[in-house]
């Protein structure tokens, strides 16, 4: 709605009644206007009409206001509705709606309107209520725009919370009115849907299983996500003093605990070889298997960034934006302060995850050497690209210099391990095999916290409590000397 657009008129009415039906006249009244028109002035009073924008769920409000003594005062109010409005143009409709909830409120209250500069001003800094209170999706969508500090991609999630769940079912409530019960609701919904995927899945007839394709079962870990977006917004809302309450963290739901790290020993790979089913969602390779895969990738261009998530624990947007002026070969050291992530499918540099994420890491010669060599690869493709290589100074590259997108980096891991023909792995798995080689050796549980950049030690233990004590029972050998390779010397580097 803008200005143009705003329908509002004023006209006269007074309480008289129809003999006949008891109905008030109002506006028909004969006595309003005198014999030659023009209207009475001792007769009824005059009011206005105003067709306010939008609700948030797109239905239509008009309202009204009675009791001026003239069309002059009616208009005059009709008129600061119709500028209040005008400053939503080109601001989106979310404002819109923001500015017509602050009219009706106002109007509601008996109270004045505030002034147009006074508005501007709100709008400039960036708020949506508007002095009123937001409705639950109106503080979701301004907290996810304005939050600072966090990582890109968390913001991504956020959204998409906000979107799918969020605001579909808890936004049209008041922030301060907002329980419990009402969020309760919303994860009983999650449940229901759960189920309908579940049964259609299972169905005998193929157009109900058909009905489901694609569509995922909203498991436990992930509504305690959904309920972490809405306790951080609501705890923002606390600290801004809309609220005083956070029902988010009185809601009860399932644990959500990330499952248990298990190591695949040989019963479970020919569990799983036979039935084709996992023992965990989070898997970890021997020593062994490690040494495996690390003997098949040997050769590929992507091999230094394997090494390096095998040996030293780097995360995937670590290895991928390590750039070589963090490395210190002569000290044998790395240090990790940025990543290439990926979000969505766009992959931009930042921060490591988190502020414990920012680590420097020693090097053990194997690794130094992978380094080296590495090196010398780079300034080989280098000389070959020309003019046409684009610097980054990164550690490994496309063969034109430009950073390699972390999506090919998952693709080469899980060729080279089918080809392997290893258990199955996530590539973020291969990352635990630094914590396995160093748990087999007895490293504390301190250091490899340190060495994987985990934000406590609590979240190491919980990670790796029943790796522990199984490959403590595999070998009780040195890192260095636990690992079996069958080394190839004289491979050629794929170009």
């Amino acid at each position: 709605m803008t200005a143009r657009a705003f329908k509002g008129t004023t006209y006269k009415r007074c309480t008289c009644t129809d003999a006949a039906t008891k109905k008030q006249l109002g506006p028909g009244c004969p006595k309003l206007k005198r014999s030659n028109g023009a209207w009475s002035s001792n007769h009824g009073s005059w009011s206005f009409q105003a067709e306010l924008p939008k609700r948030h769920d797109g239905t239509r409000r008009t309202r009204r206001r009675h009791g001026f003594a003239s069309q002059t005062d009616a208009q005059a109010e009709l008129d600061k509705i119709a500028a209040l409005i005008e400053l939503g143009t080109g601001r989106g409709g979310a404002v819109l709606t923001s500015i017509g909830d602050l009219i009706e409120n106002r109007l509601s209250a008996g109270e004045p309107f505030p002034s147009p500069e006074e508005v501007v001003k709100q709008l400039d800094q960036g708020a949506t209520s508007l002095g009123e209170m937001p409705t639950v999706g109106e503080w979701l969508q301004s907290w996810v725009i304005t939050r600072k500090k966090i990582r890109e991609g968390t913001r991504i999630g956020y959204r998409s919370h906000i979107r799918h769940w969020l605001i579909p079912h808890l936004g049209h409530y008041r922030l301060d009115v907002l329980t419990v019960e009402h969020i309760s609701r919303m994860f009983d919904a999650m449940a229901e849907r759960n189920d309908t995927i579940s049964a259609a899945k299972e169905s005998d007839d193929p157009e109900i299983r058909k009905s489901v394709h694609g569509m995922r079962i909203t498991g436990a870990a992930t509504m305690q996500r959904y309920r972490a977006t809405l306790r951080a917004a609501l705890n923002a809302a606390i600290r801004a003093q809309k609220i005083t309450f956070n029902p988010a963290s009185y809601v009860e739901l399932p644990s959500g605990r990330r499952p248990k790290a298990l190591l695949w020993t040989p019963d479970r790979v020919e569990r799983w070889r036979r039935t084709g089913q996992k023992p965990s969602r989070v898997m970890v390779w021997t020593p062994e298997q490690i040494g495996r895969f690390l003997d098949q990738a040997e050769g590929h261009p992507y091999y230094a960034l394997f090494h390096l998530i095998a040996y030293r624990g780097l995360r995937r947007g670590e290895a991928c934006g390590l750039p070589w002026w963090n490395i210190d070969l002569p000290n044998q050291s790395i240090t990790i302060s940025t990543a290439l992530v990926q979000i969505g499918w766009q992959a931009e540099f930042g921060e490591p995850k988190s502020e414990a994420s920012g680590r420097i890491i020693a090097l053990d010669e194997a690794t130094t050497l992978v380094l080296r060599r590495q090196k010398k690869h780079q300034n080989e493709l280098r000389a070959a690209a020309g003019a046409a290589w684009v610097e980054h100074e990164l550690v490994c590259t496309e063969p034109d210099g430009s950073p390699l997108h972390p999506a090919k980096l998952t693709d080469a891991f899980h060729a080279i391990a089918d080809a392997a023909e290893l258990p199955p792995v996530r590539l973020h798995d291969l990352r635990h095999g630094a914590a396995t080689l160093m748990l087999a050796a007895g490293a504390d549980l301190k250091v490899v916290q340190e060495l994987l950049g985990h934000s406590t030690i609590a979240v190491t233990a919980d990670t790796y409590s029943h790796v522990l004590p199984e490959l403590a029972r595999e070998t009780a050998e040195a890192a260095a000397s636990i690992v079996p390779r069958n080394r190839r010397r004289n491979r050629p580097t794929a170009a």
